[in-house]
């Protein structure tokens, strides 16, 4: 038994790897970046272990399993955060931990972590959400585990164990239903958590019960399971609903005060909230399907129906960032079809904005969203602002696109350069060019024509300060692509006359065809 371990279950012996990752073949070791900083003096077999594993696991599980429970983390707080003083009645928390096929060591220095780290007074319980794993040592192991922690602290750890495999979203619901703290922390489970984390979480939830909490994140590299330390940051999105670190805004710079409270528009995914007030909110969309998307809606809600969300300074957890996400072979097509359903309830006139940046026409998607009549009621109970109020008021850094008429991707085509959606629908924009190697776009690539008669190639900027677009234009009689502020800047011919299925032209060159949804 490792020191602090509390009655740990023991780990896969060394070589031993767990029942589904043999099932991987394993590529050739040079092309794996598992080994570009970790790993050298293994021997070839430790090396295919190793690699097996970490095409499973999308993290360094080998590694993982030969590092203690109780191994110590930099205290990477803003020092200021050592001098603050807590009250000392503060409500217990219910730590919520939800997982598919992670690696047993894993899971466990995030429950130890949780328990050595967190004062014992506030920590009522730990509940482990299994939505159904497949991994055997996820079963007899994990069980054996939970009985001897429980046998010196009886219900101390809850066990879950979904008989279908449901999802992160709804993963994260179930733990709350069993959750009997006033205040629940939902979490991934490859985190660890830093000293200090509780307390301010905790104070802030006391004195304002609408606030959504979440904590400051480090890295935990999935190679070497070294702490990176990230800045402190806010937590937005872009407009296909893809959460993003924020600066914080300028507002919390004014203060020059490291520990103050972070105003953020969303969340990242991980997050602590007072368990009454979670169900008066309306929960997790559960009609969400995996992940994705359900952290920014939980964000716009809170925010657009009376509720705050924070990151505190004070509160640091270190994350595993996978390599690659296990648990589904198609994260995107869940995040595009989650991003509608945000956009369809909560975005007003904005959700165009969400349809463009994924090149999906508003009318006749093809994607099923499932029933929102819940949801919309929700809104209307809670009688919410509407998502103009929350761009102006809680995330002006977001860029608006109020002048785009018709939208489109190129891809690339033998026959030239070409634009398509990724609509099941008949009517696709279409954008052909002769001389392709005269526009050298990176494929595939947004196009929008604007209400300026500009075409627009690149995504949709997230913030303003943000401009990764170029513009199409005409130079000596040759369509070129170039950086949009430089072409306006130099007075450069950036207008284009467009009409449906006719050409698209500037004044001395009419080369391209464009069929756009408008």
């Amino acid at each position: 038994m490792r020191k602090g371990d509390q009655g740990a279950a023991d780990l896969p012996s060394v070589g031993e790897a767990p029942a589904k990752p043999e099932e991987a073949e394993a590529e050739p070791f040079t092309d794996s970046s598992l080994f570009a900083h970790w790993g050298q003096e293994l021997s070839p077999e430790g090396r295919r272990v190793a690699l097996k594993q970490f095409q499973y696991y999308g993290y360094n599980a080998y590694l993982s399993d030969r590092l203690p429970l109780d191994r110590p983390l930099p205290d990477l707080r803003p020092s200021g955060c050592r001098n603050l003083s807590f009250p000392e009645s503060l409500p217990e928390v219910s730590i919520v931990f939800i997982f598919v096929n992670e690696a047993l060591s894993v899971l466990l220095r995030s429950i130890h972590s949780a328990i050595e780290r967190t004062p014992p007074h506030l920590l009522k319980e730990i509940i482990l959400v299994d939505d159904n794993s497949s991994n055997e040592e996820l079963k007899e192991k994990l069980t054996e585990y939970v009985d001897k922690v429980n046998g010196q602290k009886p219900g101390f750890i809850k066990v879950v164990r979904h008989s279908k495999q449901e999802g992160l979203i709804r993963s994260r619901v179930s733990g709350w239903r069993v959750a009997t703290a006033p205040v629940v922390a939902l979490f991934d489970a490859h985190v660890e958590f830093n000293v200090g984390w509780a307390e301010p979480v905790l104070t802030r939830i006391k004195e304002n019960r609408k606030r959504i909490i979440s904590p400051s994140f480090d890295n935990i590299k999935y190679d070497n399971f070294e702490i990176e330390e990230y800045p402190l940051a806010a937590q937005g999105f872009d407009w296909e609903l893809w959460c993003r670190y924020l600066n914080p805004p300028k507002a919390w710079w004014k203060l020059e005060n490291s520990t103050a409270p972070i105003r953020s528009p969303a969340l990242i995914g991980c997050f602590i909230v007072d368990r009454q007030y979670f169900q008066e909110i309306g929960l997790l969309d559960e009609g969400m399907e995996v992940y994705g998307g359900e952290n920014v809606e939980l964000g716009i809600r809170v925010w657009q129906c009376g509720g705050s969300v924070e990151v505190l300074p004070c509160s640091r957890i270190a994350h595993i960032e996978r390599a690659h996400k296990p648990y589904t072979e198609d994260l995107t097509a869940h995040v595009r079809r989650n991003a509608l359903r945000v956009a369809e309830v909560w975005m007003d006139e904005f959700k165009s904005h969400v349809y463009m940046a994924w090149n999906i026409p508003q009318e006749d998607s093809g994607i099923d969203i499932g029933d929102i009549t819940a949801r919309k009621a929700l809104r209307k109970q809670l009688k919410c602002k509407t998502f103009r109020w929350y761009l102006v008021s809680v995330y002006p850094e977001m860029r608006m696109y109020s002048d785009i008429v018709a939208y489109g991707v190129v891809r690339s085509s033998p026959l030239g350069l070409h634009a398509d959606t990724e609509s099941k629908a008949r009517q696709r924009p279409r954008v052909r060019g002769k001389d392709r190697r005269s526009l050298q776009p990176p494929i595939p690539q947004n196009v929008y024509y604007t209400s300026s008669q500009q075409i627009h190639v690149g995504v949709l900027s997230p913030t303003i300060d943000d401009d990764d677009n170029r513009c199409l234009v005409d130079v000596n009689s040759r369509p070129r692509l170039i950086e949009c502020s430089y072409a306006k800047a130099k007075r450069m011919k950036l207008h284009w006359q467009f009409s449906q299925l006719g050409p698209v032209g500037s004044s001395t060159w009419k080369k391209v065809r464009v069929r756009a949804e408008v």
